[in-house]
């Protein structure tokens, strides 16, 4: 790592992301480096057995694996884990548009940013049908004076202010039992976040969302949609099919047990038959001196693309319900563990007709060389796009909260020490305090724990 990179991207918050996924729980620590990109200083891996379909089933479990990976993740970065960023998805997830109207009592002050939160604060008193509850409220289009399309109105002139919100809600039972596990495992949640807008934060690009782009991520027990266009998002849903469907699909189909139907998926599946030759066959071994069982290629990819045909024709089904099927130019971006599946991009442009490619978390990862290469390697891959996103949400909310703190000479910060302990202190104090600190004030304590 570069010399000036390390000492000053160490004014930059240290965030955590929390991806409980239905087939593992993953904890990525870092931060913003000085060119703007993410610094991963850790991350922690566990199997996730306590979550069907993207919902927690069994707590005990949950916790178990969040503690396991949260332990790894800290001594690999040399953090004290305390405020996490955790990610929410299931097929209880829905999403509605609405719109909010604010007349302003000021009229000689400019519209600022506190008039947009006080719009957006109203949003969340809408009333939800019985056991539901609001966990995002995305503003879409502004209007100011009935000058419609506006996408930032601060700075401007106006009194009335209206804007198109982006509602999304889930069932109360599952958002506390996500925020349960967080807590019984020693955690405090700093933001709720819903996995599909994390994982747009990772694989793409502000082009493809101004041009108009649907994100595909394909999970181990869910697959999560989020459809962009003009740079605002338009549609969110969750189907409650993932790999875990193929995986029980090539288990029943070959008669195999789940952890080989698991290797044949990630080793020899493809998601068009075509593309295999007859002759291929794999010999899975038998159980207790049983006979080896032979497996055709071709025809584990028969298993592979009809449940891989079902997912696509929901996804399909959602773009054409979202209103925006013809104007998605960037067409489709598939991410998640699913997407390493062979051939799916061909697959995907065969059933829905749009243009596609697999999406990556790499391009917004700073060079590392505090992590093992194998370990960096592997975060570049599409599995670890909502575990990556989170952490960048986390970051930016993180950015934002400094900012309404910090005020021109009141806040300064100071460098961390060269060799930092288990650091995370600072920041925390602002978060629970939002207190003002003096430069005098600011000791070393507050940054080390």
């Amino acid at each position: 790592m570069e010399k000036g990179t390390s000492t000053s991207s160490k004014s930059s918050p240290i965030v955590v992301g929390l991806d409980i996924g239905t087939t593992k729980i993953c904890v990525i620590v870092g931060r913003r480096s000085t060119h703007g990109k993410i610094e991963i200083l850790g991350i922690g891996r566990a199997e996730s057995a306590g979550v069907t379909r993207g919902v927690v089933s069994n707590i005990q479990k949950t916790v178990q694996g969040i503690l396991q990976a949260v332990d790894e993740a800290s001594s690999q970065s040399n953090v004290d884990v305390k405020i996490v960023n955790v990610g929410i998805a299931g097929q209880h997830i829905k999403s509605l548009q609405h719109r909010g109207i604010l007349t302003r009592k000021d009229l000689n002050n400019e519209i600022q940013r506190k008039d947009i939160e006080k719009l957006i604060e109203d949003m969340y008193k809408l009333v939800m049908p019985p056991g539901e509850e609001i966990i995002h409220v995305l503003p879409q289009e502004f209007t100011v004076d009935n000058e419609p399309g506006i996408k930032d109105p601060i700075g401007m002139a106006g009194v009335r202010l209206e804007a198109n919100f982006h509602i999304i809600s889930g069932h109360v039972s599952a958002v506390k039992n996500i925020l349960k596990c967080v807590t019984n495992a020693g955690l405090e949640t700093q933001e709720l976040i819903l996995e599909p807008l994390a994982s747009s934060e990772s694989v793409l690009s502000e082009e493809e969302k101004e041009a108009g782009v649907v994100l595909v991520d394909i999970g181990g027990g869910t697959t999560d949609i989020a459809i962009f266009h003009e740079g605002i998002i338009r549609h969110t849903a969750v189907i409650p099919f993932g790999g875990n469907s193929i995986t029980e699909d090539i288990r029943e189909g070959c008669a195999v047990m789940r952890n080989q139907a698991e290797l044949l998926k990630t080793r020899f599946g493809s998601a068009l038959a075509d593309e295999n030759k007859e002759n291929e066959i794999i010999c899975v071994p038998g159980l207790r001196g049983r006979e080896p069982k032979e497996i055709s290629v071709k025809n584990l990819a028969y298993v592979i693309q009809a449940r891989m045909e079902e997912i696509l024709e929901h996804v399909y089904y959602e773009i054409k319900a979202s209103g925006y099927e013809k104007r998605l130019i960037a067409g489709i971006v598939i991410t998640g563990g699913g997407a390493q599946l062979k051939h799916l991009p061909q697959l995907v442009e065969y059933v829905t007709g749009l243009d596609c490619r697999v999406g990556y978390p790499n391009e917004h990862l700073a060079k590392n060389e505090v992590l093992p290469k194998n370990i960096y390697d592997d975060l570049k891959s599409p599995t670890f796009a909502t575990g990556i996103g989170l952490l960048i949400k986390g970051i930016q909310k993180a950015e934002e909260m400094v900012e309404m703190i910090k005020q021109p000479g009141v806040f300064v910060e100071k460098p961390q020490a060269e060799k930092p302990k288990k650091s995370f202190g600072l920041f925390d104090k602002l978060l629970q305090t939002g207190a003002k600190f003096i430069k005098d004030d600011i000791k070393d304590e507050d940054y080390i724990k």
